[in-house]
């Protein structure tokens, strides 16, 4: 997500809806009704990118530079981004970024994405966007709202959590990153 992105990509983005939003009864996991059937929903549309080829033609990149870790909260992984779903419309199926991890034989495991807004179309000053009934994280290095779902491996930090502490980087693609503020 940070230094291996474009400085264009901070003048995309698309916007999505503000307000408290109001989430019925929960799960047996403690997530609700609405957010269960959003996170079924960004599975089913994107079960087909578990292929890194799908993705790639899909208009995602095949190669990415960076794999962003924490030194103490796990890694990120590759951040594969469309730009091409970059809009102003709220895409829950379509998410921006899909976030790889590289395993040891070299192939690429689909385990989550990500969803930015810049703060030009979205001030950093004013109440925090929301999706799946989250408040999106403020990363003020780069000028951007975001937030990480961990919809294709369950993540013990939570399918929200900024990092997960069991996805790896390959040494030669590590990139050590700390988001400012600190949200974790």
């Amino acid at each position: 997500m940070m230094n291996g992105f474009n400085v264009s990509i901070m003048m995309m983005a698309f916007v999505v809806p503000s307000g408290c939003a109001t989430f019925p009864a929960t799960t047996s996991d403690g997530m609700s009704d609405r957010v269960a059937e959003d996170l079924r929903t960004l599975r089913a549309a994107t079960t087909r990118f578990h292929q890194l080829d799908s993705a790639i033609a899909a208009g995602y990149p095949g190669v990415v530079r960076d794999c962003l870790v924490h030194d103490h909260h796990g890694a990120m992984g590759f951040h594969h981004l469309n730009r091409g779903y970059l809009s102003r419309a709220v895409g829950i199926g379509r998410p921006q970024i899909l976030l790889y991890e590289k395993m040891p034989d070299g192939t690429y495991r689909l385990n989550g994405v990500e969803y930015i807004i810049p703060y030009t179309l979205w001030p950093r000053d004013t109440v925090a966007p929301t999706l799946m009934g989250q408040r999106l994280h403020q990363e003020d290095n780069l000028k951007i709202w975001y937030l990480h779902v961990w919809a294709w491996r369950e993540n013990p930090s939570g399918v929200f959590a900024n990092f997960h502490p069991d996805v790896s980087c390959p040494a030669s693609s590590r990139k050590v990153y700390m988001p400012f503020p600190a949200a974790f």
